[in-house]
């Protein structure tokens, strides 16, 4: 089966998530970098990343990388790759997005009016035909500039990965289910751990959690855009992986996952998004204000995406929140707490500096994902 080199975007921050997981499906890694890692791999990884990945956003097939320092440049490069391999005489083909960053053609909407015509150019020669009808198969293509080096790629994904399906309803400020995913994967929280979220909002760090424990593929309940191509990827394929997928499904799995809000309607979303992911036996949501978080049991873990002043009227209340916060943590002896904010004095109204932060982008929002480490717990004696 013919192998190409496959990129997968992500948050700025989560590459190294991002690389472990490309490295369990079993593929090697060409390059990482500042929010995308690149692999090989060929037909069948295209469908498994497809499915499994839950830390990336697209699943983007690289079909050429070439300097632009010029428009001239840019067009011989994309009619130069050999479009007639993937794309039929009918097939809809379009620049669905450009980036351009720190390079001398900038102007996204020119970038995809050249990049358009030099497709156009290599299919008449190709095809034989001087106008196409785009009435078959979608063939989104994006295109990335960075310092003047263009990377030209085909989106297989379509609806980008972090659409679950499951997330029909949202609250307010939502994380995405890929962050989300992240952030759990960043912890060495397991699944017979407890994990609570005191600020549980529409459920998404606990459902995530809840899809690792019961190996419950991200994607194994929505649509690619590569599944559409027939003349390049047999339609078996993808429902063989997903059978072989959905047999390790083990939703009889015991977790200790609990969610806590403030917001009674925020916990019905919660409840109907656990329910539709399929996992709302191995959650319990319940309506508690921060201030009395408690819980009897010893080593667990407060994975939480707190408010930070987007979603709250007034940011006033964010310093008593913060520090509600660090008084509930203070009470929970021998915990580990992750906390991802935006908000520049959580560290301080919490009362305790963090032993380890790092920098991601939520969006376009730059926040912090502090981290209080509690002790491990003691090993137990094998039987």
């Amino acid at each position: 089966m013919k192998t190409f080199e496959i990129c997968v975007p992500c948050h700025f921050g989560i590459e190294a998530v991002l690389k472990r997981e490309i490295y369990d499906l079993g593929y090697e890694i060409t390059s990482v970098e500042d929010g995308r890692v690149t692999f090989e791999g060929d037909w069948e990884a295209v469908v498994r990343a497809n499915l499994c990945i839950r830390t990336g956003e697209r699943v983007l097939i690289k079909l050429a990388q070439f300097k632009a320092l010029e428009f001239e440049d840019l067009f011989q490069g994309i009619s130069a790759i050999p479009w007639e391999e993937y794309l039929e005489a009918d097939s809809k083909f379009w620049v669905t997005k450009a980036t351009s960053v720190k390079s001398k053609l900038s102007a996204v909407p020119v970038i995809q009016s050249v990049a358009k015509k030099a497709m156009v150019e290599r299919m008449r020669k190709s095809y034989h035909m001087d106008t196409f009808p785009e009435t078959g198969k979608s063939f989104p293509v994006r295109i990335f500039l960075m310092k003047d080096e263009a990377v030209v790629t085909l989106d297989t994904t379509g609806t980008p990965l972090h659409k679950r399906g499951y997330r029909t309803y949202t609250g307010a400020a939502p994380i995405s289910e890929t962050l989300a995913a992240a952030l759990i994967m960043l912890t060495p929280w397991k699944t017979e751990r407890i994990l609570l979220d005191p600020f549980c909002g529409s459920g998404t760090i606990l459902i995530e959690a809840a899809m690792m424990a019961a190996h419950v593929a991200p994607g194994l309940h929505r649509h690619f855009q590569a599944e559409e191509w027939s003349n390049l990827l047999n339609k078996h394929l993808w429902d063989e992986i997903r059978e072989e997928l959905s047999r390790e499904i083990d939703i009889s799995v015991e977790t200790q996952l609990q969610g806590y809000d403030i917001d009674a309607d925020a916990l019905s979303i919660a409840r109907k998004n656990a329910a539709q992911a399929g996992v709302d036996t191995l959650i319990h949501f319940q309506k508690r204000d921060v201030r009395d978080t408690s819980h009897a049991k010893k080593y667990g873990f407060i994975i939480t995406n707190p408010p930070y002043g987007e979603r709250l009227s007034d940011q006033k209340e964010l310093p008593e929140l913060y520090a509600a916060l660090g008084e509930a943590y203070d009470r929970l002896d021998s915990w580990s707490m992750y906390i991802i904010t935006s908000y520049e004095k959580a560290q301080n109204d919490i009362g305790k500096k963090a032993e380890k932060n790092r920098k991601i982008y939520n969006g376009m929002i730059k926040t912090y994902y502090y981290q209080y480490l509690g002790p491990k717990p003691p090993k137990r004696d094998a039987k």
